[in-house]
């Protein structure tokens, strides 16, 4: 017996994914630490909260980075599906990090408005200018990587992140220097949170709804279900399921109706009418099931609605 890895076309992807990975963390792990000692020793929130999201970044990537080569291991009897959900459980991960740091820069902001702390308003402009450069260059080589991979996505927001904290931290300083403005500061780091906090709920809602196994996103299954009933031959189908394996790997299965006088080659000709339906749809790993009319009337009247639901359990 043989289990498939389903993964076919996406080898040279991942190997450039892990590549892109590998030189972003060693850049922005690299720039952290100078960033961390300038925060500490200017007193600037906006250098610290940077400093803190910038190692949160270095370990978004180590992370994402591990969850690419795990999940390059091949299917076997315990992971039939193999272990590309992985790289899901590392975008969750990554999401809920960057909601965490959101909240944590949010608090220390609050915080300080009450107590407020000198900021070297110099020091802080000089080291955000670099931090500013080192993230534009990340950001900008991470674009060579997948856009619509959610591992990649989650790794990638991480460094927009600090890009935007980046930004935030040169506004702040420039204020601070011309004007003596240090809420600025304050300001300019409870923005980034609202962004950095915004960014990784959406990672971990999209990692979490692949997870609970819902529906894969921009997949109407009332529309496929007509689809499929518009096969000559096919009187109803129910039990229709559809799921996201990892990014970009969807996976779908149902249960069709058909003629109780159909050969087993007529009817194994309908399910892969039924497959090539649904492949257009996006949806690449599909198992259908068919099912003489005869064995199940009721599930028949029932099913042919497919604006009422299409997945329904029997006895």
């Amino acid at each position: 017996m043989s289990f498939h890895n389903h993964e076919h076309n996406h080898s040279h992807a991942h190997s450039t994914n892990t590549r892109i990975l590998r030189v972003s963390l060693a850049v922005i792990a690299g720039f952290m630490l100078v960033e961390a000692a300038a925060g500490w020793l200017s007193g600037s929130l906006a250098l610290l909260s940077d400093a803190g999201h910038m190692f949160s970044d270095a370990a978004s990537l180590a992370l994402a980075l591990f969850a690419f080569k795990w999940a390059e291991k091949t299917a076997n009897s315990q992971k039939s599906y193999g272990y590309q959900r992985v790289e899901i459980l590392a975008a969750a991960l990554n999401g809920l990090t960057l909601v965490v740091m959101a909240a944590w820069i949010l608090v220390e902001a609050v915080i300080r408005a009450f107590k407020p702390v000198p900021v070297a308003g110099g020091a802080m402009l000089a080291v955000a200018v670099l931090g500013l450069l080192v993230n534009l260059f990340v950001a900008w080589y991470m674009l060579r990587g997948e856009k619509d991979n959610l591992n990649m996505r989650g790794a990638f927001l991480h460094v927009v992140g600090d890009l935007l904290g980046s930004v935030a931290a040169v506004a702040a300083g420039l204020l601070i220097q011309f004007y003596g403005w240090n809420w600025a500061d304050l300001a300019a780091s409870a923005a980034v949170a609202l962004l950095i906090g915004k960014s990784g709920w959406g990672v971990l809602a999209g990692s979490l709804h692949i997870l609970m196994e819902g529906t894969p996103k921009g997949t109407d299954l009332v529309k496929i279900a007509e689809d499929i009933q518009k096969i000559n031959g096919i009187l109803g189908v129910h039990d229709l399921h559809a799921w996201t394996i990892t990014s970009k790997k969807h996976a779908m299965s149902c249960h069709v109706i058909v003629h109780s006088g159909l050969t087993v080659a007529e009817a194994d000709a309908l399910a892969k009418q039924v497959q090539a339906v649904v492949q257009a749809h996006g949806i690449s790993h599909i198992t259908v099931q068919t099912e003489p009319a005869d064995s199940d009337t009721a599930c028949v009247q029932a099913c042919e609605q497919v604006s009422h639901g299409c997945g329904h359990a029997h006895d």
